[in-house]
């Protein structure tokens, strides 16, 4: 019997039960005739493009790894093989045959639905969660050590995309595994994509690698030659390790038996009867071996084979067409996102100035980089999922007089950590840093969520902080940064922004200098970025309510604050209140607090932000505002409620003292530079 091959897709099984709705444990896959598992491959396809087409999610990764993961599962025996899978956003067939179909998949990342990445909390099928490219090996290899030094059993496996190996993590990995175990897996999942088509050297080696079609012709005729002969088993170890000592005099090898793994491979990642065969005998053998599969992203749905950027993280769309689909026909016509806001206005700069220079970590539409990549291509630059090179690559071309811009998510951020503090900061190179997603990523969850950029910069010195209300200020924040002498920081969110026009040409916010929305004496909220709409419906409530005059102050610095501002109303007002798209611990709430007991004001403080835990996934922002506190009424509720606490009474109408408004350019802010305060 031939071996099932997934490229021929059955007919549809009409009225006869699912296949997939018999699969409740990775064992049930085990007990189907070969002749079973094309047909099953077909209903997960089905499945994942039935439930992402309503609720967004990563759509080619998971179709692209529908015959893998089904082999993966045929060979070994979770949870006691153990499933690496590199950012695990390609693992909705393992979750579905792992016992998470039905209702909980249908949730695929809504509130109380299965995660859209791995989770140990989740399954313990889920070896080790992750949401980051490039984790996979050192995971990997941590963990078939470990069962090396527990003297236990079974089989770790790692599935790597090919982008994965453009991050120096999986290559300091690489170069640890022969030395540290006998026993490893490791599949290179190579599509030729991560988000963006990749780039770099190693893109083009897979790539060359991938159409050397007798690469391993080559290799296994030399090793059934060596076998076949008395004691062939050792000559054929010896001729390895001379064919590496040599520099590959007879027969190239590959970079990764360089490394010392065993490369199997490229094979057709949709071949069901050679994938199960390749794991078969990478599963028996006594070194670390690496498999090498080619897959098409996106298969099975003719619209992600035609746009895999677009499909890679895909919003609700129509499976027939692939056309983004909305719930409702909206009031009017959304906001440009806030990306877009930014690639713009990075064009305009980098089109008058040639010393601009656009960075991205393989991410240029996620960014809104793609505009300036578009129009003038030398002065872009995609580095791949790389992002403390992209950090420190930025560092030596501003150290030459140019004026780099790094645009990145915030939790990719975090990746770049020491290379913001020590190449950046210590030297105070004017790189400036544009954040995006900068707050939640509803769906994605805690691995993606941008909480906590305010706490890892505010401590670094000579780092510019801050964070635009609109899109004008936006721009006017973008204007600020290509101008300043040392390291800037913008942060902004993910999604539509807030609808303002921006004006023809930006003005320049001076350093720590916050903008008054809003007078009043009795509370004053410090509001950070678009939560300003937010603060000022709150004190018009407050007041419409309780009679409180309630003032709103447009903080836009993190680093510095105005410090001038924040005190000469502290000295009036009762209670303050600060509100942020950013965790509690360290956030800007934090920096208001520091700067006040510095100069011992009594004035009570309420902050308002997310909590010391991390905040899962869910249908959208305003369901886990309400789960973690933060709905309006209850924001409402606890300033009230501390307002009464205080025993103070509102003053009369009238008696409020006036503030500054707007612009305040006869305001000297502390130097930033070389002070330890905000």
């Amino acid at each position: 019997m031939p071996p099932p091959d997934a490229h021929a897709q059955p007919e549809p099984s009409g009225s006869q039960t699912r296949l997939l709705d018999t699969i409740h444990a990775p064992d049930d896959l085990k007990h189907l005739a070969p002749d079973q598992l094309p047909r099953l491959a077909r209903e997960l396809r089905e499945e994942i493009i039935a439930v992402t087409s309503r609720n967004g999610g990563h759509v080619g990764p998971n179709l692209g790894v529908v015959e893998l993961t089904l082999a993966l599962h045929r060979v070994f025996d979770t949870p006691a093989d153990q499933l690496v899978f590199d950012v695990s956003h390609q693992s909705y067939a393992h979750k579905l045959l792992t016992g998470r179909g039905g209702a909980f998949f249908e949730k695929l990342r809504q509130t109380g639905g299965a995660s859209g990445f791995m989770s140990r909390a989740e399954s313990p099928h889920d070896a080790f969660g992750a949401g980051h490219a490039g984790t996979a090996l050192s995971a990997a290899l941590g963990l078939a050590v470990a069962r090396d030094l527990r003297a236990a059993h079974g089989h770790v496996v790692a599935l790597c995309g090919d982008a994965a190996f453009t991050c120096g993590l999986t290559m300091e990995a690489l170069n640890n595994i022969v030395t540290t175990t006998r026993r490893l897996i490791v599949i290179l999942n190579d599509n030729e994509w991560s988000i963006a088509r990749n780039v770099g050297a190693i893109s083009h080696y897979l790539n060359r690698l991938s159409t050397n079609r007798t690469y391993n012709k080559l290799h296994a005729d030399l090793e059934r030659f060596f076998t076949s002969l008395p004691g062939g088993h050792d000559l054929h170890r010896t001729w390895m390790k001379w064919k590496r000592e040599t520099k590959d005099f007879f027969v190239e090898s590959s970079l990764f038996e360089k490394f010392g793994l065993r490369y199997l491979g490229p094979i057709d990642g949709h071949n069901l009867g050679e994938l199960i065969k390749n794991l078969q005998f990478a599963k028996n053998c006594a070194t670390p071996v690496l498999l090498h599969v080619l897959t098409k992203k996106g298969l099975g749905l003719p619209a992600a084979l035609v746009s895999p950027e677009k499909f890679h993280g895909a919003s609700p769309y129509d499976p027939l067409t692939g056309e983004s689909r909305r719930a409702a026909p909206p009031a009017a016509p959304p906001a440009p996102a806030w990306q877009e806001i930014f690639g713009r206005a990075l064009l305009r700069h980098a089109q008058a100035d040639p010393r601009i220079i656009g960075i991205t970590g393989a991410m240029p539409s996620g960014t809104g980089l793609a505009h300036l990549a578009a129009a003038l291509p030398r002065q872009f630059f995609d580095v791949g999922i790389a992002e403390g090179h992209a950090v420190l690559f930025a560092a030596g071309l501003a150290a030459r007089g140019l004026r780099p811009v790094v645009a990145i998510y915030s939790t990719f951020l975090q990746r770049g950590f020491d290379q913001i503090v020590h190449d950046v900061c210590l030297q105070n190179l004017p790189v400036t840093f544009c954040l995006d997603r900068a707050g939640l990523s509803p769906h994605d969850g805690p691995t993606h969520h941008g909480l906590f950029d305010i706490a890892f910069l505010r401590p670094v010195p000579n780092a510019l902080i801050m964070q635009p209300k609109d899109e004008d200020e936006l721009a006017d924040m973008l204007h600020t940064a290509l101008a300043h002498r040392g390291p800037a920081f913008i942060r902004y969110p993910r999604g539509p922004a807030t609808g303002v026009a921006v004006k023809p040409r930006p003005s320049a916010l001076p350093p720590g200098q916050a903008e008054i929305l809003r007078e009043g004496a009795d509370i004053v909220i410090w509001t950070l970025g678009p939560m300003a709409d937010e603060a000022l419906a709150l004190a018009a409530r407050l007041e419409a309510g309780r009679g409180l005059a309630v003032g709103v102050v447009n903080a836009r610095y993190v680093k510095p604050l105005d410090r001038g501002l924040l005190l000469a109303q502290a000295a009036t007002a009762p209670l303050f209140v600060t509100m942020e798209d950013h965790v509690l611990a360290g956030g800007f709430g934090s920096a208001v607090l520091e700067t006040l007991q510095e100069a011992g004001s009594p004035v009570a403080v309420e902050r308002i932000g997310w909590p010391d835990t991390f905040v899962g996934h869910g249908s959208d922002v305003e369901t886990l505002r309400a789960a973690h506190g933060l709905a309006p009424d209850e924001i409402h509720r606890r300033i009230l409620a501390r307002w009464d606490a205080s025993g103070k009474k509102p003053k009369p109408q009238g008696s409020t003292p006036k503030l500054r408004e707007g612009p305040r350019t006869e305001a000297k802010p502390e130097p930033h530079e070389n002070s330890g305060q905000d």
